[in-house]
């Protein structure tokens, strides 16, 4: 059994997002941080490998530089890590991105009671879309907004979150999940773990090209990067900051307020 865990390397949001004359994010000059719903991805995947044993694969799509979150990932507990990396794939929006990481997920192989594992969404994107995506284009079964996880056998039995509940879904492996950010706290990275994230022999980092993938069938010219890519973002802004509030204090904060809004013709 395997269990696979798409990691995404996202700018970190905390702090000021810097954004190029043409509206695009300058994401070379601000720090990065692995996506939160991820790490609770990453998380799910390591609590099923403490308690069955299996492997666990991290793979990314992306620059040189995200080799150093996957080792991250590594130092957390998983066991193989994959790059997908060139530069046949740069301009990919979600759509180009699912065929590249799902020709990657096909080269890693699954087996029949192996799980796929994503975030929900990415904080850079807030699209929700690529994790779907891919299971569509690996003809997987999926569940999305997961917030519990149980095993049982070949199948899983999931608690998804809907906007004004829960239900429970059970699935057939090999099958994809979803994760959000609720579903676990994300663990640390072990001492042990650090120091053998970069041994190769223990844990290999395997870098995908495009020549390694291009002879899947979802890898063609006209459905990868900028050209494969049906929608692009037009522009990316830092929204103006809010005014500083106003605190009310006295007998009757309310005929205050109620005074304010008048004046300034809201009531």
């Amino acid at each position: 059994m395997k269990a696979i865990v798409c990691v995404k390397q996202v700018p970190d949001t905390s702090g000021k997002v810097a954004v190029k004359p043409d509206g695009t994010l300058d994401r070379a000059s601000m720090a990065t941080i692995t996506n939160p719903d991820d790490l609770a991805a990453l998380e799910a995947a390591l609590r099923l490998k403490d308690a069955t044993g299996c492997e666990v694969d991290v793979v990314t799509m992306g620059p040189p530089p995200a080799e150093g979150m996957l080792r991250e990932c590594i130092a957390r507990g998983a066991d193989k890590a994959y790059l997908i990396s060139g530069r046949e794939f740069g301009g990919s929006d979600t759509f180009a991105t699912s065929q590249i990481v799902a020709a990657g997920i096909n080269v890693i192989g699954i087996g029949p009671e192996d799980v796929v594992f994503c975030g929900r969404q990415a904080i850079d994107g807030d699209t929700a879309q690529v994790g779907p995506q891919i299971a569509e284009k690996l003809h997987l079964p999926q569940v999305s907004y997961v917030a519990d996880i149980q095993k049982e056998g070949n199948s899983l039995t999931v608690k998804r979150m809907l906007e004004d509940g829960y239900m429970m879904v059970k699935v057939q492996t090999p099958c994809l999940l979803t994760c959000i950010k609720e579903l676990n706290e994300p663990r640390y990275m072990s001492v042990n773990g650090i120091f053998e994230c970069y041994d190769n022999e223990k844990h290999p980092m395997i870098v995908l090209d495009y020549a390694a993938l291009k002879d899947d069938p979802l890898i063609e010219v006209d459905t990868i990067g900028l050209k494969g890519s049906p929608t692009n973002v037009f522009k990316s802004f830092t929204p103006p900051q809010k005014g500083a509030g106003m605190m009310l204090t006295g007998d009757a904060p309310a005929a205050d307020l109620a005074g304010i809004l008048a004046k300034k013709h809201i009531i």
